[in-house]
């Protein structure tokens, strides 16, 4: 299954159906009266988040959708069929922003979550509902209400508790593959990874999505490489695992290059809780191990941890250190909303 994380699409929702404008005509009867039936509502879009889907790739093919319209009344006091809903089921993660790209109209991340995005029409009155006493025979009905259109984006951040970034070739993948059943492509060359991989991970007696994102380059906020698009899918992501490869011949200089794009994409994305590592261990003697680890300690400020994923080296340590932030911040998130008022109370 191909990956996509945007997708812009049109919707329209049902216009409500005319009333109806009818009088009984029937055989010894002599004052039928108005008998003309109400419109029926046009069909609602909805947006809904369910469980096992993980793209937007449905919407590559398909770009428009439209609600039924509601059907016009008719004799005999029938009211016009509602018009059906139509229903965009995304995958837990999507954004849904308008046209402009930037006004945000709902944020899907709970399976079940529905959303209406555009009202159908209501159905009009047929001249039966405008039947009085002074006004027995009445000539005119509502006609129904318009729909609702409008072009929307989709956009897919995927929901992971910790987060992989750094160089291209730093070890991400390898290291995802090593701690997941997830198998993402690794090879000897830049850019192997071209779109956002997860795998679950158990450390101890924690459970955590890790996901992996394509490497970034010096200028990716500018689009070089292939630019910042993919950061959004670490923005819910609780911890950073920023892996630097060993056997680059400045590492304090990779670090900074990472730490540069991650500021200047922002989204607060630069203020998470970061752990720092160095990758790749097994490719070098003890004595440049040692050299390179101080130098990364001082250019980011903390002791960085040391692993292999393809000897197993430090590995368990890491996914520790990941399940411990994770931890905390659960537990941080559940301080705040004890903390926080309840509904008041007369």
């Amino acid at each position: 299954m191909k990956f996509l994380d945007q997708a812009k699409i049109y919707i329209r929702s049902g216009a409500g159906g005319n009333g109806c404008i009818a009088f009984r005509r029937e055989k010894f009867i002599e004052f039928g009266g108005p008998n003309g039936g109400d419109g029926g509502k046009g069909g609602d879009v909805w947006v809904e988040c369910v469980q096992n889907l993980n793209t937007l790739i449905d919407y590559r093919y398909q770009q428009h959708f439209f609600a039924e319209n509601g059907t016009p009344g008719m004799g005999q006091n029938r009211a016009g069929p509602n018009g059906k809903d139509c229903t965009i089921k995304v995958p837990p993660g999507t954004q849904v922003f308008a046209e402009d790209g930037e006004t945000l109209l709902a944020d899907m991340t709970t399976p079940g979550q529905r959303v209406r995005l555009a009202k159908g029409g209501n159905g009009g009155f047929g001249n039966a509902y405008f039947k009085s006493a002074t006004n027995q025979a009445p000539r005119h009905a509502n006609p129904g209400q318009p729909p609702e259109e409008m072009t929307i984006w989709l956009k897919l951040k995927l929901i992971a508790d910790a987060g992989l970034v750094g160089l291209p070739n730093a070890g991400k993948s390898t290291f995802l593959a090593a701690v997941s059943a997830a198998k993402p492509k690794i090879a000897d060359y830049p850019f192997t990874t071209l779109h956002p991989n997860l795998g679950v991970v158990r450390a101890g007696d924690v459970d955590f999505v890790l996901a992996d994102i394509p490497g970034l380059i010096e200028g990716a906020h500018d689009g070089a490489g292939l630019g910042d698009r993919f950061l959004g899918h670490v923005e819910r992501c609780r911890v950073l695992l920023h892996l630097v490869d060993v056997t680059s011949e400045d590492v304090a200089a990779d670090y900074k290059t990472i730490r540069r794009e991650l500021k200047a994409y922002g989204n607060g994305i630069e203020k998470k809780k970061e752990i720092v590592a160095l990758s790749k261990c097994d490719a070098v003697d003890e004595a440049t191990l040692l050299e390179r680890r101080d130098i990364l300690k001082k250019a980011s400020r903390k002791t960085p941890l040391i692993l292999s994923a393809v000897s197993g080296q430090g590995v368990k340590e890491a996914l520790y250190a990941i399940a411990r932030e994770i931890s905390r911040a659960n537990t941080a998130e559940e301080d705040a909303d004890a903390e926080a008022p309840g509904p008041w109370q007369p």
